[in-house]
């Protein structure tokens, strides 16, 4: 039976909005993109945009007028690491729009200590957390809260390294607080990104691919001659640039969709109805070959962009090339073919 796709998909025109809504024109349904004006010569290229709502900053998705205009055009919103980077967990909650996943556990991503609560009911190994400046006495990552992809993190061996890195980002205005910042143990070893597809739908878990993150200046830096790093003044820094495709030892997979398992179970119990749809469980590879997790996203995340045409994984499980923003539509799909949009939409 053809499904009547009336919907439309729509998300914030930046991150992964291009490998989305190319994935719900494949799948059969209209698009819509929210840009920025001064991005849109950007989105202006491609055929598969059907609408376009033009705003001179992300946030105003909050106006009425906007809400209404995504409601009248039946719109689903696909949230993606843009949205939360712009806009406050309440913010977020707040939207009078169906937005695909669940909008909640968003909160939970964004906040450390809840972040750290549903990755230990998952299960997961995690660095230690270190609870201040004055415990620092061995090599630490410092973070910013929330989806920062990267940028103003830095390394401390002890407390005056973390005051210098501190003291930077305040005269930077990246941050106004120390309560801003986070410290966690930094594990040597392959940093990793895992990317997973939970279906209530189908009740499957599916994993759809891998990457690795190259970071400015921390990557860069190992580009210079050993006997020329001490004489370089660089202070490094995560800011992500690009991704890096990646597939692990097959022998790794039986944990790997363990963890996915006990992610979703854990999210059900803590965050109702849980995290259907995309997540990525990010970590390192030690040299044992335990994952180590430090982060999770709760949404799609731009790794996936490596894989439009599918990944090694996904090209296991589909096969029409089936990019992670294709599976959202199709997900969409299925729903509405079986009444049930309401377990997928919050």
């Amino acid at each position: 039976m053809k499904v009547n796709l009336r919907k439309i998909i729509g998300t914030l025109g930046s991150h992964c909005s291009l490998q989305v809504l190319k994935g719900a024109k494949d799948e059969g349904f209209k698009t819509l993109l929210i840009s920025e004006k001064k991005r849109y010569h950007v989105y202006n290229r491609f055929s598969f945009i059907d609408h376009v709502i033009l705003v001179d900053k992300f946030r105003d998705i909050l106006e009425a007028g906007i809400q209404n205009r995504l409601n009248d055009l039946n719109c689903i919103l696909i949230p993606h690491g843009t949205l939360i980077s712009s806009l406050s967990s309440d913010e977020i909650e707040s939207i009078d729009v169906p937005v695909f996943g669940n909008k909640f556990i968003l909160r939970w991503e964004a906040n450390r200590s809840l972040k750290q609560k549903l990755m230990i009911e998952s299960k997961l190994q995690i660095p230690r957390t270190i609870k201040s400046k004055g415990e620092i006495n061995d090599l630490c990552i410092v973070k910013l809260h929330g989806a920062a992809g990267g940028k103003g993190y830095f390394l401390a061996s002890d407390k005056k390294g973390f005051e210098e890195g501190y003291n930077k980002l305040l005269n930077d205005n990246v941050i106004t607080d120390e309560k801003q910042l986070y410290i966690q143990e930094y594990v040597k070893g392959v940093p990793v990104f895992l990317h997973f597809f939970y279906s209530p739908i189908s009740g499957d878990i599916e994993f759809m691919g891998v990457d690795r993150r190259y970071e400015s200046d921390i990557d860069g830096i190992s580009r210079i001659p050993s006997k020329h790093q001490l004489d370089v003044q660089i202070e490094p820094t995560y800011n992500v640039i690009g991704n890096i495709p990646l597939v692990l030892r097959e022998s790794l997979l039986d944990d790997v969709y363990q963890m996915g398992e006990n992610f979703v179970q854990a999210s059900e119990r803590l965050v109702p109805p849980g995290i259907p749809g995309p997540f990525c469980l990010e970590g390192v590879y030690t040299k044992d070959a335990k994952f180590i997790s430090f982060e999770f996203s709760a949404r799609i995340v731009a790794g996936t962009n490596l894989y439009i045409s599918g990944s090694q994984y996904s090209n296991f499980l589909f096969e029409n090339g089936m990019s992670m923003g294709r599976r959202i539509a199709l997900e969409i799909k299925n729903a509405i073919n079986k009444r049930k949009l309401d377990t997928i939409l919050t």
